[in-house]
């Protein structure tokens, strides 16, 4: 389709240029050259990478040169992978905050939506790249981290159901945590006040458990014991964060996870909606 414009008493033009309407491809594209380009991304996910590698060796190094690695018993080194990724997951929730934060106190999310004007869309382009980009990263470096422990710390040979939650499975998990916090994002607006909400999320249910000596808060403790991210975290690989411990092990963090992202998610997408830039 062109453009024509003409003024009175003037001959027409059309503008060889063809015009149509954004769609969801041109959003993806937009939010990949964003992400990509500013030296947030490089940062987060280089430092998480670090994390991962560094605290996962190290733990591992320290495993064998003492000795402790026959106390595992049947269990495979790749649950210490947990020790990187942990800390690391925090790079990732700040980069969630900021992929969607940062534009609005910029004020370039005024750009974004006069391009886009379908916020829908805008929100959901944000989204999948985000998703990708940290799924992609988690689960080659957990990979990585996982052949090399195994190879330094003398324990269990682990199944194919094992490998896969320890590299896929904890990349889904990361990811979604990602999400939830790109979400939070959208909803506050504000880069500082979104991440400690979520550093708050992330710790507060483990530091508040601690602090429960009353037997009225059992039931309360027990469930913020088992539900916290970190336990989540800790029971992708199959272990339980504390003895007698009945929380979710295995995929079921992973899909506790990712339905906190569409609930995420949609919240931000109901406040992008209901509020004005």
């Amino acid at each position: 389709m062109t453009t024509s414009y003409q003024q009175p008493g003037a001959p027409s033009y059309a503008s060889p240029i063809p015009v149509r309407g954004a769609h969801l491809g041109d959003a993806l594209a937009s939010e990949w050259t964003k992400i990509r380009s500013v030296r947030s991304t490089m940062w987060t996910l280089g430092v998480m990478i670090l994390l991962m590698i560094g605290i996962g060796l190290g733990v591992a190094a320290l495993i064998s040169s003492a000795g402790d690695a026959a106390e595992m018993g049947e269990e495979s080194a790749l649950a210490l992978g947990f020790f990187g990724l942990l800390p690391g997951s925090i790079c990732v929730v700040t980069l969630g905050v900021l992929t969607i934060a940062s534009e609005y106190g910029t004020g370039m999310i005024r750009t974004t939506l006069t391009a886009c004007p379908s916020r829908g869309r805008v929100l959901a382009a944000k989204a999948l790249v985000f998703f990708l980009l940290v799924f992609v990263i988690t689960t080659v470096v957990a990979g990585l981290v996982a052949l090399a422990q195994h190879s330094i710390v003398d324990a269990a040979e682990p199944n194919g159901d094992e490998w896969l939650r320890a590299t896929v499975g904890v990349g889904l998990f990361v990811a979604a945590l990602g999400l939830v916090s790109l979400g939070v994002g959208g909803m506050i607006r504000h880069s500082a006040g979104a991440i400690t909400t979520m550093i708050g999320v992330i710790l507060m249910p483990l530091v508040a458990a601690m602090f429960m000596f009353s037997e009225n808060l059992a039931d309360l403790q027990e469930f913020l014991l088992e539900y916290a991210i970190p336990s989540q975290l800790i029971g992708i690989y199959g272990e339980a964060a504390s003895a007698g411990s009945s929380g979710p092990l295995g995929w079921t963090p992973v899909g506790i996870m990712l339905g906190l992202a569409v609930v995420s998610l949609g919240g931000a997408f109901a406040v992008m909606n209901g509020r004005d830039v």
